[in-house]
């Protein structure tokens, strides 16, 4: 599940490395990483059974082995596993192992064209705006910064004092974006400089929405923030947020509408902050929220979809929940966008499934579906379209333009094998895309 095992597996052969344990999978299990043995512990938690436990592990004899011990109950006789134990010489291997296939870019050559490519010294977890010349976005080094927009040169960076994983918006030369030093940056879109900045108490990893001279904006202190473009003054906040924001927010029928990172979703109004309504998906773990995706307002709705793998449709006026369906045959999670003719809201699918959901319909009807076909999908990053062609980020490096009529592969273009972010268009046939591992790249198709 990591994008970059190939490099990670790499640096650890560098080293006799006889064992590698993990967890996370809740499960004891084997596995084998490319000739290197690993195992992965149980977690303690007792699930659905009377009891929990955990693993002593046996290094002796040459071997390691795993027992697993219930409290109460014992040790058990035997061990589930033993593993071998000897010194490796891997750099005498012989065998090939699968590599991530760029094929795809030479299969649309003629379809999309690179116009430039950038490549950052850090991981960009953000997303990208477009302002006349220029192309901006930020970086985990805490970096916002531009690159031109014909030639992918950088113009300018303005460092920031932490990693920034908020997406840049620009409003009449103005580019606001958080970052995770407790602070709200203002700079000018021309040169970088420092315009404003307004200190929070915790880190701000939520995106602003600018919106009439305002940015609106969630931090992770309890507080969405309405600023004041220009000069960075409070116009409202709003306190009572439960959990962390990490979202663009979405601005529909006067309200400013966002999920939290504890199950909480909120519409304020944007001329006051007052809470218009709140909802609440009703889940213990707060993995579940709809905190991720980019909420779509559309027909009097504001439609959702979170980790838990249900899609809902709220009445925009009060919250109410008009439909709120799980399907295992659809097993949405927290990538969506909306159709240009506000006819269809988008959802990925887990599976790799491209659909197009009626924003009229009584229930998750499904009114339109792709031809396109992903692996396993976990990226949260929005779908965007221009009217012709729908484009969807993959947590591999794929981008992919599906003709938003007949649902057809137009064309892919593999930019690296990390998530692709929220991508930005530039008139009718250029797109702007990066990924989390630091690569940019201008697309004309």
């Amino acid at each position: 599940s990591l994008n970059n095992w190939f490099d990670a597996l790499k640096r650890v052969k560098t080293r006799n490395v006889q064992l590698a344990l993990c967890g996370h999978g809740h499960a004891n299990k084997l596995y084998d990483w490319e000739g290197i043995p690993g195992v992965m512990g149980r977690s303690n938690l007792r699930a659905n059974k009377a009891v929990g436990g955990y693993n002593i592990v046996t290094i002796a004899d040459g071997k390691a082995s795993y027992q697993e011990r219930n409290p109460g109950v014992g040790m058990q006789e035997k061990p589930w596993v033993v593993v071998p134990m000897f010194e490796h010489h891997y750099e005498n291997e012989t065998i090939s192992y699968l590599r991530p296939s760029y094929a795809v870019n030479a299969k649309y050559a003629d379809q999309v064209k690179v116009n430039w490519t950038f490549e950052d010294a850090s991981d960009i977890g953000a997303g990208l705006a477009v302002y006349k010349n220029s192309v901006i976005t930020s970086n985990t080094a805490g970096d916002i910064f531009a690159l031109d927009l014909k030639t992918g040169k950088k113009l300018w960076a303005y460092r920031t004092g932490g990693k920034v994983y908020s997406t840049p918006a620009v409003w009449k030369g103005i580019v606001v974006a958080g970052s995770s030093d407790h602070a709200i940056y203002a700079v000018d879109a021309g040169n970088g400089k420092l315009l404003w900045k307004v200190e929070t108490e915790k880190a701000v990893l939520g995106s602003p929405l600018l919106h009439d001279g305002v940015a609106f904006i969630g931090g992770s202190d309890g507080k969405f923030r309405a600023l004041d473009i220009k000069t960075g003054a409070v116009k409202w906040s709003f306190d009572q947020v439960k959990g962390f924001v990490s979202t663009l927010p979405t601005y529909y029928l006067g309200n400013v509408i966002f999920g939290s990172w504890s199950n909480g979703f909120y519409a304020l109004d944007a001329k006051t902050g007052k809470l218009s309504w709140e909802w609440n998906n009703g889940q213990a773990n707060r993995m579940f929220s709809a905190a991720a995706c980019n909420p779509v307002g559309v027909n009097n709705r504001v439609f959702v979809v979170a980790p838990d793998r249900f899609m809902t449709a709220l009445d925009a006026k009060n919250g109410a929940v008009i439909w709120r369906e799980k399907k295992d045959t659809i097993r949405v999670r927290e990538s969506m966008g909306l159709a240009a003719d506000h006819k269809l809201v988008y959802v990925k699918t887990m599976d790799g499934d491209l659909l197009g959901i009626s924003v009229a319909g009584d229930r998750m009807d499904v009114a339109w579906k792709s031809k396109l076909k992903l692996p396993y999908e976990l990226t949260p990053s929005a779908i965007t379209s221009n009217g012709k062609l729908v484009f969807v980020p993959s947590h591999s490096g794929l981008l992919s333009g599906v003709d938003a009529k007949t649902g057809a592969v137009v064309w892919q273009y593999k930019i690296s094998n990390g998530m692709v972010n929220p991508v930005a268009l530039n008139g009718r046939n250029t797109v702007i895309a990066s990924t989390m591992d630091g690569k940019i790249v201008s697309l004309q198709f």
